[in-house]
């Protein structure tokens, strides 16, 4: 669907759309620093919704934001049986944007180490994000920008505290396992349902990631669920739940490492509301 084709209602809707994700992704990039003067930022593009929406923003927020960075959208190919090639060369020529295509098998390795019938998503993204990262090194880029989006940040933390015992979710911004980078994911603040319209009005060439046969994610799929039906049951309660993860109060919670209980007796733990903030997470555990 082009601009051409929207009518009127259409336009002004798109048109407030772009204008919500712009700001949401410019407040997040503010927030935490996200993007500095001389930044050259590999866009990981892969071809879903989501990646889509991250490279229209950055390269419209590129006109008037007030320090100069570069944007080098790249992309994975996987080798995956039936893989459309051709779409994101085509798209991304036709936009102007600078792009790389990276060619890893690593379709074939998760086919060899995982069992028919279980879930490929883990080991497909990990091998993903090796190979990624050690890209952007070879052409320079200092920052890694991923699509993750708000929704996909409080899915993360109820998966971590269901399946894996940990209250951890996905950092807007992090430096990365091998200190050697800094990914920043600028739709931390932006809603999914937000990102689906936009992407429907600008009707992006979309590859569905659905081509390695694998089954979906099926815990992430039940907490989706969960969540989307607790958002139309209590509007505003997913909206809490992010604040929350930036609103963190250790002397409340039960990780004698991140506040002192050993020592309330003795006086030592800071005092008023100062006790029960946290100054310093270290997000690279």
């Amino acid at each position: 669907m082009t601009a051409d084709a929207l009518d009127a209602k259409q336009r002004t809707r798109l048109n407030k759309l772009q204008k919500k994700l712009r700001r949401e992704t410019g407040r997040a990039i503010a927030d935490f620093n996200m993007i500095e003067e001389g930044d050259r930022i590999m866009v990981c593009l892969s071809g879903g919704k989501d990646s889509y929406t991250m490279l229209e923003i950055l390269r419209n927020l590129q006109h008037s934001a007030p320090v100069h960075f570069e944007l080098v959208a790249v992309n994975l190919d996987q080798k995956q049986p039936g893989f459309p090639e051709h779409v994101l060369p085509e798209y991304l020529e036709r936009e102007g944007v600078a792009y790389h295509i990276l060619e890893k098998d690593t379709y074939s390795i998760v086919k060899e180490k995982v069992p028919e019938g279980k879930t490929t998503c883990a080991l497909c993204s990990r091998l993903r994000r090796g190979s990624l990262y050690g890209f952007a090194e070879e052409i320079g880029a200092n920052k890694i920008a991923l699509g993750h989006h708000r929704d996909d940040i409080v899915e993360t933390l109820f998966l971590n505290m269901f399946f894996g015992g940990k209250m951890k979710a996905m950092p807007p911004k992090l430096r990365s396992d091998d200190n050697k980078h800094i990914v920043i994911r600028p739709l931390a603040y932006c809603r999914e349902k937000d990102i689906v319209e936009f992407a429907a009005f600008k009707n992006f060439p979309i590859i569905p990631c659905n081509l390695c046969g694998s089954q979906e994610n099926l815990q992430r799929q039940a907490v989706k669920e969960m969540l989307n039906q607790w958002d139309k049951r209590f509007p505003g309660r997913i909206e809490n739940i992010f604040s929350a993860i930036g609103n963190v109060a250790p002397s409340q919670l039960a990780d004698t490492r991140l506040f002192d209980f050993e020592h309330l007796e003795d006086g030592q733990q800071r005092g008023g509301a100062a006790a029960h903030r946290l100054d310093v997470v270290n997000l690279f555990q």
